[in-house]
């Protein structure tokens, strides 16, 4: 029988914690476990986009909501009110915005989501019923190119324009409050997140400098911490996901790059087929979402939907 040496070309080697990206079948010694560890299966740092339905209506700065295979668009430029649902294949129209908007931020789910903020520093919040869209109360501070990541009953909302904001709030499901701001101001950054407890906020331009940045922070509820960065800067570009699960894709000038966040590091993964600007984004983690219209560099009608595996780590027993 081969040992395990002769199989992976090493011994097993000893981590504090599991390693950032182990192969399938590799196996370590956790040393704050005090236990052998394996991968099974596949790790989450791989993964594809492939084409999706296209929308009726090419738009920019755009809010999404939802999951890859059941996602809501809203606002967008030219300046539109205009809602569309997806099903995991096609894109219908649906009952409209309340108030056109484009910057315009988005969370939730495509029966239940929330749009915040836009054009002209809008304090305004609608809510999504699966039907029809409700004012509800407004953000403390108007903005656009808000970025969030959320529920429609629990989000954290952050950065923004004009001017730059590192302002953060969190809607309870019936109000906005003001919470800890970002270390960093910025506008045209990304955003993700899966309730008010937790956010990840990426890229952007920043203030006072006005340049491209790759600066990632993390939320734990209380306040925002610098983490690693991305591994390009970037702005006018979308994400996904939650605070320890994330993707990233899209740049102006416009580019096709994509990047995974498994929690700790940012890596780059395969490119989207149409590189574009100014995009949406929708998903609740780097398993899967949707990258939706935005420039290429005119405006496009594409849809992709990326897809990866999930990484499970497995404890060796007798």
């Amino acid at each position: 029988m081969a040992e395990y040496k002769e199989i992976h070309g090493t011994k097993i080697r000893n981590y504090t914690t599991n390693p950032d990206n182990p192969i399938t079948g590799e196996v370590w010694y956790n040393e704050t476990d005090n236990v052998l560890k394996f991968q099974y299966g596949a790790t989450n740092l791989t993964g594809s986009w492939s084409s999706g339905g296209n929308v009726n209506t090419a738009r920019i700065n755009s809010g999404a909501a939802g999951t890859k295979s059941a996602a809501l668009l809203f606002g967008g430029t030219p300046t539109t009110a205009k809602t569309e649902s997806y099903n995991g294949t096609s894109w219908t129209e649906v009952n409209d915005l309340g108030t056109a908007r484009y910057g315009v931020g988005g969370s939730g789910l495509q029966t239940a989501a929330l749009a915040f903020g836009g054009t002209g520093n809008s304090a305004l919040t609608e809510l999504w019923s699966g039907t029809n869209w409700t004012e509800v109360n407004d953000l403390n501070t108007g903005r656009q190119q808000i970025k969030a990541g959320g529920t429609s009953t629990s989000t954290l909302a952050f950065s923004g324009w004009s001017p730059y904001f590192a302002v953060t709030e969190s809607w309870n499901g019936t109000n906005w409050t003001e919470v800890n701001d970002l270390n960093e101001a910025r506008y045209y950054a990304a955003g993700a997140g899966a309730d008010n407890t937790e956010g990840l906020c990426f890229g952007g331009v920043d203030q006072p400098g006005g340049s491209k940045v790759a600066n990632t922070e993390s939320y734990n509820g209380t306040n925002w911490t610098e983490v690693n960065n991305l591994n390009a800067t970037r702005q006018a570009f979308s994400g996904f996901g939650s605070a320890t699960s994330a993707l990233a894709f899209g740049n102006e000038p416009v580019s096709a790059a994509t990047e995974l966040w498994n929690g700790t590091n940012w890596t780059e993964v395969a490119d989207l087929a149409t590189a574009r600007k100014e995009l949406a984004g929708a998903g609740t983690s780097n398993a899967g979402g949707l990258a939706i219209s935005g420039a290429a560099p005119s405006y496009t009608t594409a849809t992709e939907e990326w897809s990866s595996t999930t990484n499970t780590v497995k404890t060796l027993t007798d």
